[in-house]
Order: structure tokens, then sequence, then C-alpha cells
């Protein structure tokens, strides 16, 4: 699918409900109503979308450079204005590798690759939004633990 120009539509259901359809055709529902909270918020969503964005690009990177990567997760803490519009001012990414001998030095270049070159969600983020990388790794002992 070309995504130079991608639509994705989005349809009101009712009740602060909402049903996206990515320009793929994937379905996905949405909620507004805080205290049900039945579905991912909009707002949600974008950190979802930036640290998958940046972890398609890490673990492909990873594989790559053959690191004997076990276990893998991303966490995306946001801070938004207090006023409205409620945009983020700040996002922190982390990183948290489990493998065996996982090289620092590979994990932060996957990283910086993917927050200067690949990943078009911190590029679409980056000019309003301060995005902080940081990351962990964690040794896997030989029997597995």
């Amino acid at each position: 699918m070309d995504m130079k120009d991608a639509k994705a539509t989005i349809y009101f259901a009712g009740e602060d409900l909402f049903v996206g359809v990515s320009p793929s055709g994937h379905a996905q529902a949405l909620d507004t109503n805080h205290e049900r909270a039945s579905a991912a918020s909009p707002v949600e969503l974008l950190l979802i979308a930036l640290g998958s964005c940046t972890a398609v690009d890490v673990i492909s990177i990873l594989k790559k450079k053959r690191e004997q990567v076990t276990d893998y997760r991303v966490e995306v803490r946001g801070e938004r204005r207090g006023e409205h519009p409620r945009s983020f001012t700040r996002m922190e990414v982390r990183h948290i590798v489990r493998g065996r001998n996982v090289s620092e030095k590979a994990l932060a270049q996957a990283i910086e690759l993917s927050e200067t070159k690949y990943c078009s969600v911190a590029a679409t983020l980056r000019p309003t939004v301060e995005i902080i990388s940081s990351y962990e790794i964690i040794e896997e002992d030989a029997s597995g633990s």
C-alpha cells in the first residue's frame, strides 16, 4: 500500500465510542469516555504509535546485527499541557531489552537510527514534542531466567 496519500476513516458509533479504520482496512475501537475507558483514547494511541514505530526499527536493527534478544518491550510516558489544547510536550521512550551479551553500543545505535532516520511517528511529533529515549539491558543467564 502506498502510504504517501493514506486515508483513515473514523465512524461515530454513539455514546462517545468511535471506530477508526486504517488505510489498510483494520478497525480500531476508540473510547472518549474516560470513566468507562472500554477502548484506547486517541491520545493513548499516540503513545502506542510512537512506541511501536521505534520498536519495529530497533528490533529489526538488532536482528540484523545478530544480537541475541530474548525479550523486548518499549514503555512510553507522555507529559501533556495543563490547558487546552492538552498536547504532549514531552514523551519518554524506554527500551527494555533482555538477552545474552547484547551489545550496549548496538542498542544505542539502533535507537539513534530509529530516532533520526526511520521512525516517521517520532519525526512527525518532534517539532513540538521533546522525545527522550533511554534503555536498559537485562542479561539473561544460561538457564533462561
